[in-house]
């Protein structure tokens, strides 16, 4: 039995908000949870979100865009919604699983130039770890969710 915090991360398409938050919860969070993202469209991970992320310190370019119906039946301590959509048709998970929800825009949706998409990418990603220090990290995972030195959240 593991006293790690086990986190689902759910948005539409698990393309960029949720697998970048999957990525910094990971990160920042150490050892004190098991962090997965899925979507309820599933499609395919963001090249801007892996920039991003990159840019963060953080490689999600192995991430894969999954179902949430491939965390059918699993326990999770926390499930965070991070759209609207996602918050909607969110399947059902039982007590005592946490629900939080995190109405953050899409940044794949922002037009323009490359340069304006990456700036939208940076700011849901900086909005995301801002969630995560308030919400998650500072309530405490499990019994090892104090982060190492080279774990520490920095600042972007």
């Amino acid at each position: 039995m593991t006293d790690r915090q086990r986190v689902l991360i759910l948005c539409t398409g698990n393309s960029a908000r949720s697998q970048m938050a999957e990525g910094l919860l990971r990160h920042d969070g150490g050892r004190g949870y098991e962090v997965f993202s899925a979507g309820t469209h599933p499609s395919h991970v963001r090249a801007e979100a892996i920039q991003v992320m990159r840019e963060a310190g953080i490689d999600i370019s192995s991430h894969r865009s999954k179902s949430v119906e491939e965390f059918a039946g699993q326990h999770f301590d926390y499930v965070i919604t991070v759209c609207d959509n996602a918050k909607e048709s969110c399947p059902v998970f039982p007590a005592p699983t946490k629900l939080l929800h995190w109405s953050l825009e899409d940044p794949a949706a922002v037009q323009g130039s490359e340069e304006q998409r990456l700036a939208a990418f940076r700011r849901i990603r900086d909005e995301i770890r801002t969630h995560l220090v308030a919400k998650m990290l500072a309530a405490g995972g499990g019994s090892n969710s104090r982060p190492r030195d080279d774990e520490r959240l920095k600042p972007l």
